[in-house]
């Protein structure tokens, strides 16, 4: 079988048992475990002068991990500038929010041209490379600028907008057109294979994307679940709640995620439904991202405000409603909180997938499910149709949803978790990355054919 070599901006290099993981290396765990992997990217670390990119390997299991540091400038404009500053915003149709320098653009080609440079070397001759998200769009062209032939494919994790609105991206069309390096491109859901592959289009490209939603490990959730419900965390949170219902939360802090819309939604429930009051608790972990960046500072500064408001309204000397944390919490506690919790509530703005939802789903007690609110715009969305759907923007809607969940009977409840549970078991993220893989194989295949 050949090396899989994955690059990422981020590389999760092990560094402890009880570390967070970021989705995409929840996604792509079962990838790297079934063959022999090379992971490059940066390393996280900003160097303080511009020394050569020379990548530092660390081996664990069958995988190798490469990662370089970057300049200041270096990280000032291609993760800042462009990436964060331009296409985050850009690609989750919140164009208002873009801030376009060509000084970042360039940072960001120079430093996807060094991602190449560094990983070159690395590459052996029956490689097949795999690129993940925004940030390296050129990359596979720059590895073909220099010499690399094997098999490379693309994917997307975040949503990519109608034509119309990526087109406000400043020579947008030569960003698209390094996309002809890639052998296979691949999206999260349908739409955004379609407004891609529309974009392409438009310039002549005869690329098509394609969906290939990701998945997460249920199975393993389910026994983290199972496991941590009798963990302290979960007892000391249980306890605490002393038989209330319990809504969770979990998502990065950023405003893709819809948190203050979210806030809104619930300080409805309590206004508008009273008889929740005393009998609801609602745990929200967003763990602080992206602090140098002032529109996240200012996220920041409105989610605090708003959770005094909430508090300060609805709590009593013997109960908080809304309890708010802005750090990360393992994985294996995650799932017991998961477990615990009578609703699931993730209302993104937008969401190329978000395994937050599948999570909740899998970590239930088949006996006694809770139920999920979820946004109509997160690309899970389409599959786990047992779920509550709500547009996130309106208060109200996310309000009436938690009060029907809040509301709902046992046995609606596992009907509605039992559809999204065969969703959930059948979708995976090993079927995903292999359904990935095999159709970039195949243009291999293929092209071999046609040159034979």
């Amino acid at each position: 079988m050949a090396r899989l070599v994955i690059v990422s901006n981020r590389v999760p290099v092990p560094r402890g048992r009880n570390q967070s993981a970021g989705g995409l290396a929840v996604a792509l765990n079962d990838a790297v475990h079934q063959r022999d992997c090379l992971w490059f990217g940066w390393s996280g670390s900003v160097a303080s002068s511009g020394a050569p990119a020379v990548p530092r390997m660390t081996q664990a299991g069958r995988t190798t991990f490469a990662t370089i540091d970057l300049a200041e400038a270096e990280y000032q404009g291609y993760y800042r500038g462009f990436a964060n500053g331009m296409l985050w915003p850009l690609l989750h149709s919140r164009v208002g929010l873009s801030e376009f320098r060509r000084t970042d653009l360039a940072a960001y080609n120079a430093v996807n041209a060094t991602f190449a440079k560094a990983l070159a070397p690395l590459l052996l001759p029956d490689d097949i490379i795999w690129v993940h998200d925004y940030h390296l769009f050129p990359l596979g062209q720059a590895l073909r600028d220099l010499g690399v032939t094997r098999p490379i494919g693309f994917f997307l994790h975040v949503p990519f907008p109608p034509p119309a609105l990526f087109d406000c991206l400043p020579q947008a069309d030569a960003l698209l057109r390094t996309m002809t390096a890639y052998d296979l491109v691949g999206v999260q859901v349908p739409e955004d294979a379609e407004n891609l592959t529309a974009s392409l289009h438009r310039l002549g490209i005869r690329i098509r994307a394609t969906a290939f939603p990701v998945g997460i490990d249920p199975e393993a959730m389910a026994r983290a679940a199972r496991r941590a419900e009798t963990g302290s965390e979960v007892i000391r949170l249980a306890d605490s709640l002393a038989d209330r219902a319990l809504i969770i939360g979990v998502d990065r802090m950023d405003y893709s995620k819809g948190l203050v819309h979210r806030f809104r939604g619930f300080a409805q429930l309590l206004r508008r439904f009273p008889d929740h009051r005393a009998q609801v608790r609602y745990l929200q972990i967003a763990p602080v991202s992206r602090e140098d960046v002032a529109q996240y500072r200012a996220l920041r500064r409105e989610l605090d405000e708003l959770v005094g408001s909430i508090d300060g309204e609805y709590a009593d000397f013997d109960r908080t409603p809304l309890r708010y944390l802005t750090r990360s919490v393992g994985r294996a506690t995650l799932a017991g909180f998961y477990r615990l919790a009578d609703v699931g509530l993730v209302t993104p703005l937008r969401d190329g997938m978000n395994l937050v939802a599948k999570e909740y789903v899998a970590a239930q007690d088949p006996d006694n499910p809770g139920v999920l609110v979820l946004s109509q715009f997160a690309g899970a969305a389409r599959e786990l149709d047992g779920a509550i759907l709500v547009n996130p923007y309106d208060p109200d809607e996310i309000a009436e949803a938690l009060d029907t969940a809040l509301s709902m009977k046992l046995e609606e409840r596992r009907a509605r978790w039992l559809t999204m549970r065969d969703a959930v078991w059948r979708n995976t993220a090993a079927v995903w990355a292999d359904r990935f893989l095999f159709a970039l194989e195949q243009t291999e295949s293929n092209l071999a054919r046609r040159v034979s």
